[in-house]
């Protein structure tokens, strides 16, 4: 054998010619893609020129160097070459992909497109019903609206007796609005009370800083039943419950007012000489001040005296132990609470035969168990009387109004 030589296998089908020689008595055998097979001289055989070499052009398998088996294809080339073609075009392929610029992670966003007149902060919080024909029974989403330039971080708090706990936070993006949550009318007494928190700012620009956000909204479940409660508005294109949390920069008013801030409100007009040189009201000279245009016989400190004084501003009665009792020394709780009942059946009966006649009735939110046990009063031993929450920007949340 030389090289040059036509060859084929004994022991399997194909062959090729000799392209070499190696030590150990090895030849190695060329294909027809130029693929060299190093073989055991002792395992090949030399051809006739024109002889018959049918085998070589058949579909057949070799062992190569490595001993895996290679395919040849029906046309005479291996399927290892044709493969190898094959993941040629797919790498070129693969860069051609990689470099795509348009197939890449996308970076660019869009800026924040602005409305004129629209850095005066304006939220709400809106409840939609799922489906407004069963107004009864329907689901509701909830979604914090933002109709402003500004975004906005966000904490929505619930109340838990005296305590709080974080009910959803996040951030909403400038003139839009975002899905909270979906409740249904179990979850109203959950929400009847809701703390929201709120910081604007905007991203990658200047803007005017605004106050912290800072209001709690009672959540009316009584509404959630009445389907005239639910209005048009400019976000939605059903009719829904809308809260507002601020507009055009002024807060929706707290349910809770700090007393010092309540008081500047009220002596806001007060003169120069009233106020100290370091700007805080002198608030001795203001109750003299008041005292002198106080109405004759207007008990001081009452602050429901004004309203008695009207025939048709309702008879308010505070059923705090604090202001029915001097002292509560040497009395349990369970005493307390008959003798607050005890006021609130007198108080009634004073009043059964003044018809059409309002009575509020104060007994704070504390756990409950006084307005708890005034229901429960009106509603097996008072039937014919109706009972509402009275308003809670006159009397503050934890009254009730009776009609008589």
């Amino acid at each position: 054998m030389k090289i040059g030589d036509k060859v084929r296998f004994l022991s399997t089908t194909g062959g090729g010619k000799i392209a070499g020689f190696q030590k150990g008595n090895i030849v190695l055998v060329e294909d027809e893609d130029g693929f060299q097979i190093p073989t055991l001289a002792s395992e090949v055989v030399v051809i006739a020129e024109g002889g018959d070499d049918y085998n070589m052009f058949k579909t057949s398998s070799f062992q190569s160097k490595n001993g895996e088996e290679t395919k040849k294809h029906e046309s005479g080339r291996s399927v290892r070459s044709i493969m190898n073609e094959v993941d040629d075009d797919e790498d070129i392929s693969a860069s051609i992909v990689d470099d795509d610029p348009s197939l890449g992670n996308i970076t660019f966003r869009a800026p924040v497109e602005e409305r004129k007149g629209g850095d005066r902060l304006s939220a709400y919080l809106a409840f939609v019903p799922v489906d407004a024909s069963m107004i009864t029974n329907t689901r509701f989403e909830v979604y914090l609206v933002n109709d402003c330039n500004y975004y906005f971080r966000y904490t929505i708090l619930q109340a838990e007796g005296q305590a709080w706990s974080l009910r959803n936070e996040g951030e909403v993006e400038p003139n839009t609005k975002l899905f909270i949550e979906e409740i249904g009318r179990e979850d109203l007494e959950e929400i009847q009370h809701l703390g929201i928190q709120m910081i604007a700012f905007k991203k990658e620009k200047s803007f005017v800083i605004k106050p912290t956000i800072d209001v709690q909204l009672r959540i009316d479940g009584v509404k959630f039943y009445k389907l005239h409660t639910f209005q048009p508005n400019d976000f939605f294109e059903q009719n829904v419950l809308l809260y507002t949390i601020i507009e055009n920069d002024k807060a929706a008013r707290p349910l809770v007012v700090d007393a010092k801030t309540l008081k500047q409100e009220m002596y806001a007009d007060a003169k120069p000489s009233q106020v100290s040189a370091e700007g805080e009201l002198n608030t001795e000279r203001i109750d003299n001040y008041v005292r002198r245009y106080e109405k004759p016989g207007q008990k001081k400190g009452n602050p429901f005296a004004k309203k008695q004084d009207d025939k048709d501003a309702p008879l308010v009665i505070d059923l705090h132990a604090d202001a029915l009792l001097e002292t509560t020394q040497g009395m349990s709780s369970a005493d307390i609470l008959q003798y607050q009942l005890d006021t609130f059946k007198k108080t009634l009966e004073a009043n059964k035969k003044e018809r059409g006649k309002k009575i509020v009735f104060i007994h704070g939110k504390g756990e409950g168990v006084l307005r708890r046990a005034l229901i429960h009063e009106l509603t097996y031993r008072y039937k014919n009387l109706r009972y509402q929450d009275a308003s809670f920007q006159e009397y503050g949340y934890g009254a009730t109004q009776v009609t008589m």
